[in-house]
């Protein structure tokens, strides 16, 4: 008995790839058109974002096993923020937290505020909650507004259009 494993060919196994996931501009999960409403279900898929190394954004389940998401505008939402001392620590509606990567805080056109959080390789849009405990601690500088925290004054970057923060590069944030 052969214990070779049949291939897939590579055609085939990138239209699998494609299974009609979607993050829409409010951080609402859906798959083929259904809402994924079933909150471990949500968190699961949330935990398995990342981007492949041609830049698309994916859930991946390991090095070999992943599926292609279509992301609207930001992979995460920050939905709440806490500081500790002079540090600031996100909840991610993935249920994980992190602290915030006070250099890559971008304001969006429309006022929304980004960042990157998973070391840089997701994006962010950091809600209202959020952003009201960050406010506590935004200065105005010479050149535009700053974050005050962990030990020094970070820039806040404006971007130039919204869609420079749904484009799948971190170099926009």
């Amino acid at each position: 008995m052969s214990t070779d494993t049949p291939t897939l060919p590579p055609e085939l196994i990138e239209k699998l790839r494609s299974i009609g996931l979607r993050i829409d501009r409010a951080g609402r999960l859906w798959h083929q058109g259904d809402e994924v409403t079933h909150p471990r279900l949500r968190h699961a898929i949330l935990r398995w974002l990342d981007v492949s190394p041609d830049g698309r954004d994916i859930v991946r389940l390991d090095d070999v096993r992943f599926a292609y998401v279509d992301v609207d505008d930001a992979h995460l939402r920050a939905t709440s923020a806490r500081w500790d001392g002079d540090r600031v620590w996100l909840v991610l509606d993935d249920d994980t937290e992190e602290e915030l990567a006070y250099d890559t805080l971008v304001a969006a056109p429309d006022d929304a505020a980004y960042c990157q959080v998973r070391g840089g390789r997701l994006r962010a849009r950091i809600t209202t909650p959020a952003y009201y405990t960050l406010a506590e601690h935004i200065v105005e500088t010479p050149d535009g507004f700053a974050l005050e925290a962990a030990g020094g004054l970070h820039e806040i970057r404006r971007s130039t259009s919204v869609s420079d923060n749904a484009s799948s590069s971190s170099d926009n944030l």
